[in-house]
């Protein structure tokens, strides 16, 4: 992989910038073009080519295995923390270079956050230290900025009225869901232009999942919004664009980009038999 080098918060203010201008125009926020990942000699995605849309919900559907969670984590270089994991190909943020030589994944992953499959709230923090914690570690220290970067985002998660009264209270004595929402809103207090969601309800129950989906449709108008979801009722409540990655029939094989679009016309009007299938239920 691509070693990052020192760029400092000025440079990453004008790609952001740009990025912005870009989306306004209509351009991705975020393009794909030929990503392979690969762990040592197992080749796990192949040529993935892709453009996901600003301020849209994007989802990657497919069944375990296929590689949805490993294209995701290429985003953001989740795999840099892998040994032996190399990602070729082009990752874009607006215009510029996830994997290029001037990239911080620092400051990469304040700009594309990431959301779990099991919330991850730091266990020895308070509910409001939680939600600070990434201004805190990118120096924010104004107590008046990270109060209303606690309340801003947690009213965003949906969360503000259950524990405006018990911020200092342990952010592990929430529920499973409101501690997801919690992680989403501490996702959401270093204003990140892209969130990463990688089956975001997959440990939670139907209400709970209900009150997740609700806060990512809301969010949506702000933030461009990547999910992974094994759902596809999920997927057809909460997405407006849809990518179905598959391997081989025997589940051999890399995953691989089959089919995208907008969700209803590829839920109804899919081009490519295989999908057909597996949105009929045939097989995954």
């Amino acid at each position: 992989m691509t070693d990052s080098v020192t760029m400092d918060n000025a440079g990453l203010g004008r790609v952001v910038e740009r990025a912005a201008t870009q989306d306004e125009a209509g351009a991705a926020a975020v393009t794909l073009s030929d990503v392979s990942v690969k762990f040592g000699r197992f080749e796990a995605v192949r040529g993935v080519n892709f453009s996901i849309p600003s301020k849209r919900i994007t989802a990657l559907i497919g069944p375990s295995g296929c590689g949805k969670t490993t294209l995701l984590r290429s985003i953001n270089r989740m795999h840099d923390e892998v040994r032996g994991a190399a990602v070729t190909g082009s990752v874009r943020l607006g215009d510029f270079e996830v994997y290029g030589p001037r990239t911080v994944v620092t400051l990469l992953r304040a700009r594309v956050g990431m959301i779990f499959q099991r919330p991850t709230p730091f266990p020895t923090l308070s509910i409001y230290d939680n939600v600070v914690a990434g201004l805190r570690f990118n120096g924010v220290k104004n107590r008046t900025l990270l109060n209303e970067a606690a309340e801003t985002s947690l009213v965003a998660a949906a969360l503000w009225d259950s524990v405006k009264d018990r911020l200092k209270g342990a952010a592990t004595l929430l529920s499973g869901g409101q501690q997801q929402r919690l992680c989403i809103a501490r996702a959401l207090a270093v204003e990140p232009d892209v969130l990463l969601m990688d089956e975001p309800t997959g440990s939670l129950d139907p209400i709970s999942s209900r009150h997740v989906e609700e806060v990512v449709k809301q969010l949506s108008s702000r933030v461009t919004i990547v999910i992974v979801t094994h759902n596809l009722q999920q997927a057809g409540r909460i997405s407006d664009h849809c990518g179905l990655m598959l391997t081989a029939e025997d589940g051999s094989g890399p995953g691989e980009l089959i089919e995208s679009g907008p969700t209803p016309a590829l839920f109804a009007q899919a081009t490519d038999a295989r999908t057909q299938e597996y949105i009929a239920g045939k097989f995954g």
